[in-house]
């Protein structure tokens, strides 16, 4: 699955050579990420994390945006139980270092210098190192491990001004994270694009 995904996607940039309208630019950015647990003793506070990779768009007014980065998401987790009649408080954290590949459909008003673009599409996420403390071993470890591929979805909206590109997009997964069910991650993107052509 991995290597037909990479290998549609190295085809499809290959092929954009021949349309009208081809852009290739490098983003670096920031998101806010949760993960939400269907237990209700769990709370759960985002964290800051980042992207960095590079975009490509091929089309006019509707167009494709075919993109690859590197990112870190995850959660900080209080867990609440009860010994003895006492309660007890457990914290945690779960990082995940990501390739992500966003595959997105959008429309864009304006011209080349100054545009406005809504888009959406499927975003697929390769984990590749999950860092999370004892306190997933000392809960569940059943229930806190994570999947090493993820669909999400992306929707959202961007700006260009001549070669700069500003984009804003919410993502969810569109399945639970972790392979014993149960988590759900959310993601608030801000990101910044420079077109190299």
């Amino acid at each position: 699955m991995k290597k037909i995904l990479f290998l549609s996607l190295f085809a499809l940039l290959c092929a954009s050579s021949s349309f009208a309208q081809f852009n290739l630019g490098i983003k670096g950015g920031l998101n806010y990420s949760t993960i939400k647990a269907e237990n209700q003793e769990i709370d759960e506070s985002g964290i800051l994390g980042y992207q960095l990779g590079l975009w490509s768009r091929i089309g006019g007014n509707f167009y494709l945006q075919p993109e690859l980065y590197i990112g870190s998401k995850g959660s900080d987790f209080e867990f609440r139980s009860t010994v003895g009649g006492n309660t007890v408080v457990q914290s945690g954290e779960a990082r995940f270092t990501t390739l992500d590949v966003p595959l997105l459909l959008g429309a864009k008003i304006g011209g080349d210098k100054l545009n406005f673009r809504l888009m959406a599409g499927p975003a697929f996420q390769f984990n590749l190192n999950t860092d999370d403390d004892n306190f997933s071993q000392a809960i569940d470890p059943d229930f806190y491990r994570y999947r090493d591929f993820v669909t999400n979805l992306q929707a959202g909206a961007g700006v260009d001004v001549g070669n700069l590109s500003v984009d804003l997009r919410y993502e969810t997964s569109l399945q639970d994270i972790n392979k014993n069910d149960g988590l759900k991650q959310s993601l608030l993107h801000l990101s910044l694009g420079f077109k190299i052509f």
